[in-house]
């Protein structure tokens, strides 16, 4: 009969060995800890594309939070495992990527996507696969009427053509053009430009929309210009064509004042316009103009994500990126509320966060609401010697 192996010395002391290094590991790194399964986050993001200009700082923006959060010691435990999708700006991907996200990688949540378009079309995906939702486009009907599991984290497009309108009102403009581009963000825009104008005695005398590739669009502006009864023009987009919009004006020698929507909140819109920029007016997140605010909490979380963003990516920070930062920090701090990271318990702490302070403003979600933030979150911003500074009224 052989010799029981496991009775030689070596074998012995080796088996010692094993045991007393198992125990020390546990010792300094606990069971729950040691195996702790990682909380798969999936996000859904026009990274390239004529959306980029958004899509480009949530990446960075989110990718560097989850960095932050995994080397202080994750939530409760667990690391933060992101799954990003490219979706170029396309609705089509955008669905097939969440099918994937939730079907395949059984994630906690979607952060995203970038445009309304995109969030309209997988809105339902997320609903019928239960899965957490925190879009970052701003269009009301995201959230209207509400759904469960579908959140947003940017100010809402009512808002910001409330503000536009508050602005023409103090400088006496009644008449105006409204363009928009032919994407989800556009015919959302235009919509609530529409409904509220009435309500501030505002006329709209004309109606452009145009294709969101655009590279030309001074037939519009000859169009618009046609007509002297025009005061302003409003233009919505988010796409490349509002900086065209801007230089195609002003080489037509027309000297109207120009606002653009909340989707022009990206120094880069800016830059491609020239000096065509500058006097545009927009509504914007205060987190642009962070280093101009009192001193208060709402300053010190502003300041702290541009500093951490502009000091690893050597870029002046957007309000979009931001939306990204406020989505995970919704998601890390439901967790750690409910917790636990089961579905059902952190989609409930999610609909009750209150008085968090996130870069677009303080996020107050309910039964009834899911935007989440009010019409304080925007200010009136404009451009000045190719900066970004609050509009004077």
């Amino acid at each position: 009969m052989p010799a029981n192996t496991t009775n030689t010395p070596v074998l012995r002391s080796l088996y010692t060995l094993i045991v007393l290094a198992t125990l020390v590991f546990f010792s300094i790194f606990p069971l729950s800890q040691a195996f702790a399964a990682s909380i798969k986050v999936g996000a859904i993001l026009a990274e390239t594309g004529p959306a980029a200009f958004l899509g480009g700082p949530e990446v960075r923006s989110l990718r560097m939070l989850a960095e932050r959060i995994n080397s202080e010691g994750g939530v409760n435990g667990h690391s933060i495992e992101l799954i990003v999708k490219d979706s170029g700006g396309s609705p089509e991907r955008a669905i097939s990527f969440a099918k994937q996200l939730i079907e395949e990688e059984k994630v906690l949540a979607i952060i995203g996507p970038s445009t309304s378009g995109e969030s309209l079309s997988i809105k339902r995906v997320c609903e019928i696969g239960k899965t957490i939702m925190l879009s970052c486009s701003a269009a009301d009907v995201i959230v209207q009427p509400v759904l469960p599991h579908i959140f947003k984290v940017a100010p809402s497009d009512g808002f910001a053509a409330e503000h536009i309108f508050k602005s023409m009102q103090a400088k006496g403009i009644s008449k105006i053009a409204v363009l928009s581009a032919n994407d989800g963000f556009g015919k959302a825009g235009k919509e609530q430009l529409t409904a509220h104008a009435p309500a501030f005695g505002i006329s709209i005398l004309a109606e452009e929309v145009y294709d969101k590739n655009a590279t030309d669009l001074s037939a519009i502006v000859a169009k618009l210009r046609a007509n002297p009864n025009i005061q302003a023009v409003v233009n919505w987009s988010i796409v490349p064509a509002q900086s065209i919009l801007a230089k195609n004006i002003r080489q037509a020698g027309w000297q109207i004042p120009l606002y653009q929507s909340h989707g022009f909140a990206n120094i880069k819109y800016a830059e491609a316009a020239g000096p065509a920029a500058e006097g545009i007016m927009f509504p914007a997140s205060r987190v642009l103009v962070a280093d101009s605010l009192p001193e208060g909490e709402q300053r010190t979380v502003l300041l702290a994500y541009k500093t951490a963003y502009e000091s690893q990516f050597k870029e002046s920070i957007s309000t979009f990126g931001g939306h990204t930062y406020d989505a995970l920090n919704i998601l890390v701090q439901a967790i750690k509320k409910a917790g636990s990271t089961e579905p059902a318990k952190v989609r409930d702490a999610v609909e009750n966060t209150f008085g968090l302070i996130g870069t677009a403003g303080t996020f107050n979600y309910s039964v009834t609401d899911h935007g989440g933030l009010d019409a304080d979150a925007f200010a009136m911003l404009t451009v000045q010697d190719g900066k970004f500074v609050l509009l004077e009224q």
